[in-house]
């Protein structure tokens, strides 16, 4: 099967560290009262300014991408969904907003002996990447992608965090929490094609 994974949230715990961050970032240098909305990006659950956004953005994403830690089980599962002849891409965002952030990535996927077929980087339009790839399943943390994936028929495994948006899941979508489970629904996956 081909496979496509994001990067922020789904391999390395990207998100969480941004969630962190931002709440620091709001009570001890803003002195302000917290999330006004929940929206899926840190820096926009608040109510700062554009300025403030960009602050924030500046003086911490990037720290924040060179030491942020690998999602429990990512590697051992994408080490076994690689023995097991899954093509694994990588379609994410990452190095559209923050240009340098793609070379931070590289530099983690270096680092931590990671490798995929292919890298699809700054992408806007995941589902038109999934569409043209040929992509049997996308694995995203983001409750939009992951609507705009099942809305055009691509099969999604949402990577949803406690406090992320709940979504219904179908034919197109499963709710997974962790490494362990996205390998037992491809495993599972797998095996039933062999079936057929």
């Amino acid at each position: 099967m081909k496979i496509g994974l994001d990067i922020d949230g789904v391999i390395y715990d990207t998100e969480n560290a941004f969630r962190c961050k931002a709440e620091l970032y709001d009570l001890l240098e803003l002195h302000k009262n917290g999330i006004v909305n929940n929206e899926f990006w840190a820096q926009y659950r608040y109510d700062w300014t554009v300025e403030q956004q960009e602050e924030f953005k500046n003086k911490y994403f990037m720290d924040l991408s060179r030491t942020v830690n690998l999602k429990t089980g990512a590697k051992e599962i994408i080490e076994l969904l690689k023995q097991d002849g899954h093509e694994l891409i990588i379609i994410t965002a990452r190095g559209g907003w923050i240009k340098e952030m793609r070379n931070v990535m590289e530099e983690k996927f270096q680092k931590d002996e990671l490798n995929f077929s292919k890298y699809y980087w700054a992408i806007q339009n995941k589902t038109e990447i999934c569409k043209n790839e040929q992509i049997d399943i996308m694995i995203d943390d983001s409750p939009v992608i992951c609507k705009e994936m099942v809305q055009n028929k691509v099969k999604t495994l949402y990577f949803r965090d406690v406090n992320r948006e709940k979504l219904q899941e179908n034919e197109y979508l499963k709710e997974v929490n962790n490494w362990g489970e996205i390998y037992r629904y491809i495993y599972n996956l797998s095996m039933e094609e062999k079936t057929k």
